[in-house]
Formats: structure tokens, C-alpha cells, sequence
């Protein structure tokens, strides 16, 4: 079991990702496919399109947490010691911990209201609960990434290892 949850930490938000940019590639295909060859479109798939979009977004945005790949400017970084750079490190995950609190208080409110009217989307008919959740799961993700990069930061704090700064864009 434990290597199950292992092989899910490690993948989770990659095998989110292909399925969400899979279904906007295919659906955005055959509506193309559709609209050009067949001169008939539906409502259906630009929900689909931009509902798929924004799951895609936020779990990229998770992902990223996990992989320090949000953009930075790191110019002071390269100036200040090992253990500054664990601090300062920490001091971001920690803001950024914050916000996504702030922020799935929030989005939880939207998901709620929708929930309580029984919004449904315009073309499927299928609950806007689904659509919206995306922003609460998301963020719930992000929070779980940004607690695992605090213990390992802490854990570099301490030790006195170099501080995981994740992939450069540039050098």
C-alpha cells in the first residue's frame, strides 16, 4: 500500500494532466473536424474545451508548486548564503500557504452557492458543482505540495543541504 501512495504522490497531477489536455485535444479535434467538414457544430464540446481548460490549469498549477517551476525572479538568490536561501524559501511557501487558504475559503463559498441553487451548465445539463470544484481541488492540491515543500525545506534548514530550487529556466 505504502508504494501505491508512493507511485500517486509522484504521478497524481501528471496522469490528471494528460487525461484533461487529452479531452481538450480530442473534443477540440472533432468539434473542428466537425464545424469545417460537417458545417455542425455543438454546445457541448466548447463546454467540455473550457471545463477541461481549467481543471487543466489548476492541477498544473499543483504541479508546479511541487516542481518550484512557478516563475521566479532569483536574481537575490544567487547572492545569499545556503541557509538564507532555505529561510527565504520557507518565508514564500509560507505566504503562498496563506493565500491558498484564503483562496479555497473562498472557492468552497462559489462551489456551496452553486450547490445550493442547482446551477447546471448550458450545453451538457450536467451540475456546475463539477466545473467549479476544479478551483477548491486544485488549490487543495497546491496546499498538500506547498506542506511537502515546507518539510523538505526544513529538512535542508537543518541538515544544511543545498535547498531544492527546482528546474531553471534560464542560467
Amino acid at each position: 500500500m505504502s508504494q501505491f501512495f508512493s507511485k500517486l504522490d509522484k504521478n497524481a497531477e501528471r496522469w490528471a494532466l494528460l487525461f484533461f489536455y487529452v479531452l481538450l485535444v480530442a473534443t477540440m479535434f472533432v468539434e473542428v473536424l466537425r464545424r469545417e467538414v460537417f458545417s455542425y457544430s455543438s454546445i457541448w464540446g466548447e463546454e467540455v474545451v473550457r471545463y477541461s481548460f481549467i481543471y487543466l490549469a489548476w492541477i498544473g498549477a499543483a504541479s508546479a508548486v511541487r516542481e518550484r517551476a512557478h516563475i521566479r525572479i532569483d536574481v537575490l538568490m544567487h547572492y545569499v548564503s545556503a541557509r538564507m536561501k532555505a529561510l527565504l524559501y520557507i518565508f514564500g511557501d509560507i505566504v503562498m500557504f496563506v493565500v491558498a487558504l484564503i483562496a479555497l475559503y473562498w472557492s468552497f463559498e462559489t462551489v456551496l452557492v452553486s450547490y445550493e441553487f442547482g446551477s447546471v451548465s448550458h450545453g451538457l445539463r450536467v451540475s456546475m458543482v463539477w466545473f467549479l470544484a476544479a478551483v477548491p481541488i486544485g488549490i487543495t492540491l497546491m496546499i498538500w505540495r506547498l506542506m511537502q515543500s515546507l518539510r523538505r525545506d526544513i529538512h535542508s534548514l537543518r541538515t544544511g543541504e543545498p535547498v531544492y530550487e527546482g528546474d531553471k529556466l534560464f542560467d
